[in-house]
């Protein structure tokens, strides 16, 4: 009789536990579930217009934005004029208002060939930025940034909170995600000698922040002009956190067209203080690497005009040769020095790898990289030499979070 009651307490506690452990998977399947529900997805501060329209009642406003400003597969500033909203002017970043600027290149005052609204330049510098800004009571600022310093959409951010501080204007930033927000890693620029449009901030390299967090960063750290504070208001990104994968919706610029060359650029854009190529001018920019002597690799690619690829196109015309990347998982990916690091040390002429050295060093926000490099350190030793900084800036990032971080 004893065995028996033994053998069916074990028949009970098995079937207990059995069902404890399904009852465990079928929490963990709900809660799948749950981030599959629309009401769960990623709603960017864009879409969230029931929030910031009474902001906008009764003002003049003008709009920093491009192709990215989207409120579904709408642009926001058709919205906006949709809603009646007295929309007086666009701001253009770097790539232009729709998108199809090259790196670089000057972007000219226009007109939104669609609605007529006059559109400024912020990038290069415009005398009339003054007169502008003046003339309306709020801005906004629509931009999806890629998480990297040398993305030049961050500076444009910084440009937009300094005419708002110094004539009194408000700024409302409609905040979106970072699709590199899981990762905080590169050197900290800390000297104002490599600032730059591409290193701006004295933030890591790959800065782990959304735009809105950004923006609460330069106004608490006193980095605008004379210390002074912008009038901020951040419209918030709903179900998201820095652990999150994000595919954008719209390509930020010509040469990032999917969500692997988003992933790869932290890693691979540093290259751009070289001559080597990173498929500008292919269907695989941010893709593959190469250099025209067969020493870097079997695969093949010629790099050619293209749209938003024409005139900084490096290897073009001819046959380059490297390494393809296109078949690699985006979410896996991370900034790393080994691709850097792997064509400096196959290149037989190594004085010749930082074809532009000034310019590696702004990318960089130092020259202690470009020169560790050429020094013969290893991926692991130049990490470690950012350790310290990324310490305090990883202590100053958590000030400005505004969702939960990776760690």
């Amino acid at each position: 009789m004893r065995n028996y009651t033994v053998i069916l307490g074990t028949i009970c506690l098995c079937i207990l536990t059995y069902a404890c452990i399904g009852k465990s998977k079928d929490s963990r399947r709900q809660r799948v579930d749950q981030n599959d529900r629309p009401e769960m997805k990623i709603i960017p501060g864009a879409d969230r217009v029931s929030v910031y329209l009474p902001l906008l009642e009764g003002k003049k406003v003008g709009l920093m934005g491009n192709q990215t400003s989207v409120v579904g597969d709408e642009h926001l500033l058709d919205v906006l004029l949709r809603e009646k909203v007295n929309l007086k002017f666009g701001f253009a970043p770097e790539h232009g208002f729709r998108g199809d600027v090259e790196r670089g290149e000057k972007v000219s005052n226009d007109v939104d060939r669609k609605t007529g609204v006059p559109l400024y330049t912020l990038y290069g510098g415009n005398e009339k930025q003054d007169s502008i800004v003046q003339s309306i009571d709020v801005m906004i600022f629509d931009l999806q940034d890629v998480g990297a310093r040398f993305y030049t959409y961050i500076t444009s951010l910084h440009r937009v909170m300094e005419l708002c501080a110094k004539h009194k204007k408000e700024l409302i930033v409609l905040d979106r995600p970072n699709p590199n927000g899981d990762q905080v890693d590169g050197p900290v620029r800390t000297d104002d000698k490599f600032k730059s449009n591409v290193s701006f901030h004295k933030i890591a390299m790959i800065h782990g922040l959304t735009v809105g967090e950004l923006a609460k960063m330069i106004n608490g750290e006193k980095w605008l002009e004379s210390g002074v504070e912008c009038k901020l208001t951040v419209i918030a990104v709903e179900n998201y956190d820095h652990s999150m994968m994000y595919d954008l919706p719209v390509i930020p610029s010509p040469s990032l067209p999917n969500p692997l060359s988003v992933r790869l650029y932290t890693s691979l854009c540093l290259f751009e203080g070289t001559d080597i190529s990173v498929g500008r001018g292919t269907d695989w920019p941010f893709q593959v690497i190469g250099y025209t002597n067969p020493v870097y690799g079997d695969f093949t690619f010629t790099p050619t005009s293209r749209a938003g690829m024409s005139k900084h196109v490096e290897g073009k015309g001819v046959i380059n040769y490297g390494i393809d990347l296109r078949e690699l998982s985006a979410a896996e990916q991370k900034f790393t020095l080994k691709y850097l690091l792997d064509f400096y040390n196959k290149m037989p002429d190594k004085t010749k790898f930082f074809a532009r050295a000034d310019f590696f060093d702004k990318l960089a926000g130092t020259d202690a990289l470009r020169k560790q490099i050429l020094a013969g350190k290893t991926e692991q030793e130049i990490k470690d030499s950012w350790n310290d900084e990324l310490r305090k800036y990883k202590q100053m990032r958590k000030k400005y979070l505004l969702y939960k971080d990776f760690e």
